[in-house]
């Protein structure tokens, strides 16, 4: 176990290192940030004085050199634009988009696990349809379509909760359940196909012909095997969450990690860019290893030097 989980972290340091290095080639192919920093009517001296003060004047692999020496410090440099110090703007944010991805996920499991399980036991019922509407609804309408619905209805019209902000319990809700919705459907869907594979094995039809109540086959013999995909699709959905919710954060004025990188785009501040793109190659690594320790734990069928 200990040397399967050491192989992973290394695969996951390999993984960052990869990623990081095509990142930092390609956000110095958008343009020139020294363009963004000085007014039009800067002179080519003053474009080349900012230059050498940034180190951009310096050859590529000079530059990615010293950016992989202070990396292996948890150096992340300064903004090019605000000249504030990288990881202390990837703290804060990374904070609030892993409370908000939190609560998503919590609101996510709340009714995707019940709704999903019910749908499978009661195929072809009501409780099914609704299920399959509301995976439907959730995989097909745009994220912002949602969270502008919402904003409307429970913030301007209602006025129960706020527009944008992080102060709150409150300020949760539009932003959380806007993500949230996405996630419902594909879990719901997943679960709700997963159990009904499984419902209708072998051990399932065996456990019931042993006597084992009707609850005890569902929740006990079925669940645990209908989970191993699920475990899968939304580990990834958690880290995705939490770097992916660029629309959301951006709608809401949440912030978060994702809207920092919108910014940092717009404004060609690679090292944010980078340090962005570092943290979530980071979380993305750490929620692979743990789901294969979930899944482990899981179903002991799955040995560690098969997978």
């Amino acid at each position: 176990m200990q040397r399967y989980i050491l192989f992973r972290i290394l695969q996951g340091i390999l993984t960052i290192w990869v990623v990081v290095s095509v990142v930092f080639i390609l956000g110095r192919t958008t343009g020139d940030p020294v363009e963004l920093m000085l007014a039009l009517e800067a002179t080519e001296e003053q474009r080349i004085q900012v230059r050498e003060s940034l180190g951009l004047d310096r050859p590529l692999i000079v530059q990615y050199g010293i950016y992989m020496a202070r990396l292996a410090r948890f150096d992340f440099g300064k903004s090019l634009i605000s000249k504030i110090e990288v990881r202390g703007l990837l703290g804060q944010r990374l904070l609030n988009s892993l409370k908000l991805s939190g609560f998503s996920m919590i609101v996510t499991l709340i009714f995707a696990f019940p709704l999903g399980v019910m749908a499978a036991v009661s195929r072809g019922s009501g409780i099914d349809m609704l299920a399959r509407l509301v995976a439907v609804l959730g995989q097909s309408l745009p994220h912002f379509w949602v969270g502008l619905i919402l904003m409307e209805i429970f913030a301007v019209r209602l006025r129960w909760l706020p527009v944008e902000g992080a102060e709150g319990l409150k300020a949760y809700v539009l932003p959380g359940f806007t993500m949230g919705w996405f996630i419902t459907a594909g879990i719901m869907r997943l679960m709700r196909s997963s159990m009904l594979e499984v419902l209708g094995s072998d051990y399932v039809m065996f456990a019931r012909v042993k006597g084992v109540s009707p609850s005890g086959v569902i929740w006990k013999h079925a669940m645990r095997n209908a989970l191993l995909p699920v475990v899968t699709f939304s580990g990834m959905y958690f880290a995705l969450l939490i770097g992916g919710a660029v629309v959301i954060e951006t709608v809401f004025a949440w912030p978060g990690i994702g809207r920092l990188a919108f910014l940092a785009v717009v404004d060609r501040d690679f090292t944010i860019i980078q340090g962005v793109v570092i943290v979530i190659a980071a979380i993305v690594a750490a929620v692979n290893l743990i789901v294969d320790i979930v899944y482990y734990w899981i179903d002991p069928r799955i040995r560690l030097n098969k997978a």
